[in-house]
C-alpha cells in the first residue's frame, strides 16, 4: 500500500426536497383541502476516524463525495424521503483543513470520532403547512434548502510516542529495524527513507510507538529535500530522538543543522523533550567517541547517550531513557501512553 499524507477532496451535501402543492380530491368530498407534504432532508457529509488505516491513498483515486438530495413532498400529506448521508473514513490522526490549507475544521484523534463537514439542506414545506383560518386553500410551497459545497484538504499526522530525527544516513531506519517489527529500507546512500515508517518498540515489558521520517537537510524549512514535508508526523510525538552520525566529520554542525530546522519549522517541535544520541560508535575508537560525545553534551546542554544500531551497543539504554521521557510526559498530560498495535507501513 502506498503512503499518502495529503489529499484534496471536493464534498457536497444533499439539497432538501421541495414541498408539494396538492389538494385532496375524492368523490363525494366537496372540500378536500390542501394535502401537500414536506420535502425530505438532504444527506450530510461526515468524516469518521477508523482503525486499520495509515494512509490517505484511497482519496487519490476518488476526490468527489456527494450526498444524496432529499425527495420532494407528495400529495396525501406524504413527506419525501431523506437523502442518504455519505461518510469519509480516514486514519486516526487526520486533520481536516479548509480550502486555504491553514484553517483546521476538525482534528480526528480518536477511533470512532465523527464530524459533520457539510449538513444537508432542510426540506421545503408543502402547502398543507400554510393552511390557516384565513387561508383555507394555500397554493404555495417552499423549495428545499440547497446543499453545501466546499473543498477541503485531508492531512495525516501519524500518532506516535517518539519521533526520530536526524540527517540522512544518521542511522534512523537501522535503529527502527533493530528495535521493532518495522522493516524500513536501509542502504548506504542519503534519502533511503522516502515515506514515514512506524514501529512498535518494547523494553522492560513496556511498548511504545516510534515514527521514522525522511532525513532533514539544511534549508529544509525552505523546501529543500523532503524531510520538512513529513515533520508534521512528529508534531504529536511526546518525545524526540535525535540521532547524530558519530562518523561524520562535523558532529556539532550536524546537531546545529537539525536544531535550526526544528526552530524554523515551529509548531513547538523545538520545545519537545529531546534525547540526543551519538550513533555508529562501533566505528569509532573509544577515546574519539568520548570526545565527540562530550562536545555534543556541551553544545546541547544535556546528557548525550551513545549507541550502535548495527551492533546493538547502548540500544537498551536509549530505549529505557525514551520510556522514562514518555512516562513523564504522559503523567504531566494526565493520559495513558499509546499502546495501539500499529504495523509498519
Amino acid at each position: 500500500m502506498k503512503f499518502l499524507d495529503l489529499a484534496k477532496v471536493y464534498i457536497r451535501s444533499g439539497g432538501g426536497g421541495s414541498g408539494a402543492v396538492s389538494f385532496r380530491r375524492e368523490k363525494y368530498i366537496e372540500y378536500g383541502g390542501p394535502d401537500g407534504g414536506n420535502g425530505g432532508r438532504g444527506g450530510d457529509v461526515i468524516v469518521e476516524a477508523v482503525e486499520g488505516l495509515n494512509t490517505l491513498i484511497d482519496f487519490r483515486y476518488q476526490q468527489h463525495f456527494f450526498a444524496k438530495s432529499g425527495q420532494g413532498g407528495m400529495g396525501k400529506q406524504r413527506t419525501g424521503k431523506d437523502g442518504d448521508s455519505i461518510t469519509l473514513r480516514v486514519p486516526v490522526g487526520t486533520e481536516v483543513l479548509d480550502e486555504d490549507e491553514e484553517t483546521v475544521i476538525a482534528d480526528m484523534t480518536d477511533v470512532g470520532q465523527t464530524v459533520v463537514l457539510a449538513r444537508g439542506g432542510n426540506g421545503g414545506f408543502g402547502n398543507l403547512h400554510f393552511k390557516s383560518a384565513t387561508n383555507q386553500a394555500p397554493r404555495r410551497a417552499n423549495p428545499g434548502q440547497p446543499g453545501v459545497e466546499r473543498t477541503i484538504w485531508l492531512r495525516l499526522k501519524l500518532i506516535a510516542d517518539v519521533g526520530l530525527l536526524g540527517l540522512p544516513n544518521a542511522g534512523k531506519s537501522t535503529f527502527l529495524a533493530a528495535t521493532s517489527n518495522a522493516r524500513p529500507k536501509i542502504a548506504d546512500y542519503p534519502f533511503t527513507t522516502l515515506v514515514p515508517n512506524l514501529g512498535v518498540v518494547g523494553v522492560d515489558g513496556t511498548e511504545f510507538v516510534v515514527a521514522d521520517i525522511p532525513g532533514l537537510i539544511e534549508g529544509a524549512h525552505e523546501g529543500r529535500g523532503i524531510g520538512d514535508r513529513f515533520l508534521g508526523h512528529v508534531e504529536r510525538s511526546g518525545a524526540l530522538l535525535h540521532l547524530v552520525d558519530g562518523t561524520s566529520g562535523d558532529v556539532e554542525g550536524d546537531y546545529r543543522t537539525i536544531i535550526t530546522e526544528l526552530e524554523m519549522y515551529g509548531e513547538g517541535l523545538a520545545d519537545k523533550p529531546r534525547l540526543t544520541v551519538l550513533n555508529k560508535v562501533d566505528a569509532l575508537e573509544a577515546e574519539e567517541a568520548k570526545a565527540r560525545r562530550d562536545a555534543l553534551a556541551a553544545l546541547s546542554g544535556g546528557d548525550v547517550l551513545t549507541m550502535s544500531g548495527v551492533s546493538g551497543d547502548g540500544v537498551t539504554e536509549v530505549l529505557r531513557a525514551l520510556r522514562t521521557m514518555i512516562e513523564r510526559e504522559t503523567a504531566e498530560a494526565g493520559q495513558a501512553p499509546s499502546d495501539a498495535p500499529w504495523s509498519p507501513l
